[in-house]
């Protein structure tokens, strides 16, 4: 037995991290109502065979509700690797069980999850990103404009660093808690029936965005009916305002929630513009 259990012990890390899945909090969510399942969030590893040093946190849509896990995550996870980079795919807490902080804490939780062990998992610290699709995306924008620094002396080794994402990818994202153009849907699993107005612009992320927000690519289709594409549009113009580089597409066919689009010829070239953008950025070696 020792031998072997010396030879596991030579492998590279990210060869044995690969498909597992962690608890974001071992010891139990913050604000947790229960034990069962949807009180555990966690985080799936896809660890990239060929690591560039780039890592994605995922996070899948489901209207704040539900977590469309395969085209949303493990294809999205799927996708990342073949191109270098290392996939986290977000189990994160849903409605109308839990409300607004819990997702925020979740998403955050896993950005500094990922960011606390860099070293072993091949990830550079500052090529950490976050993709989230619909109701995902928009958690995935609200962790791009509501991230806080380490705790230097936490008790706890990851609450010790940032939880701001370098990047963000955000696919036909809810976005807008305030105009026409919002989900109701996802803003009612989120917040609740009758929400404080504060709160609800608060989250409302085209208001939220900085100098600070980081990087952004934004896809949106014209013919989503479900959240329509002003939502991009209106972050778009939110990060041009605060001088955020970004790159929107939103094409003209196509209906809500088609993740990589991979049956249709034409909306699966979004991929390719999503690829260009992050040699663009450097997240991918160009």
């Amino acid at each position: 037995m020792q031998p072997r259990t010396l030879a596991l012990t030579l492998l590279p890390i990210f060869a044995l991290a690969q498909n597992r899945t962690e608890l974001l909090y071992p010891n139990g969510a913050p604000g947790a109502v229960g034990s069962d399942d949807v009180d555990k969030p966690s985080l799936a590893y896809y660890i990239a065979a060929k690591p560039n040093g780039s890592a994605a946190v995922v996070c899948p849509g489901g209207a704040y509700r539900n977590l469309a896990m395969d085209h949303e995550g493990t294809q999205i996870a799927q996708w990342l690797n073949a191109r270098g980079i290392s996939a986290f795919v977000l189990k994160y807490r849903l409605g109308p069980r839990y409300h607004h902080p819990a997702m925020l804490n979740d998403v955050q939780r896993a950005v500094r999850m990922v960011r606390s062990q860099a070293k072993e998992l091949g990830v550079a610290e500052q090529r950490i990103g976050v993709w989230g699709f619909s109701a995902g995306g928009h958690l995935a924008s609200t962790a791009a404009t509501h991230f806080e620094a380490g705790k230097p002396d936490a008790i706890d080794p990851v609450e010790r660093v940032s939880s701001r994402p370098d990047f963000a990818i955000l696919s036909y994202p809810v976005i807008s808690l305030t105009t026409d153009y919002v989900h109701k849907g996802s803003r009612t699993a989120l917040l609740g029936d009758n929400p404080d107005p504060q709160l609800v612009q608060y989250l409302s992320n085209e208001l939220q965005v900085t100098k600070n927000t980081p990087p952004t690519f934004l896809f949106h289709t014209n013919g989503d009916t479900g959240v329509p594409p002003e939502n991009s549009v209106l972050f778009y113009l939110a990060l041009r305002k605060a001088g955020v580089p970004a790159e929107m597409h939103i094409y003209e066919q196509g209906r809500h929630g088609v993740g990589l689009a991979p049956q249709d010829p034409v909306l699966s070239t979004w991929g390719a513009r999503l690829e260009d953008w992050l040699r663009v950025r450097g997240i991918l070696p160009k």
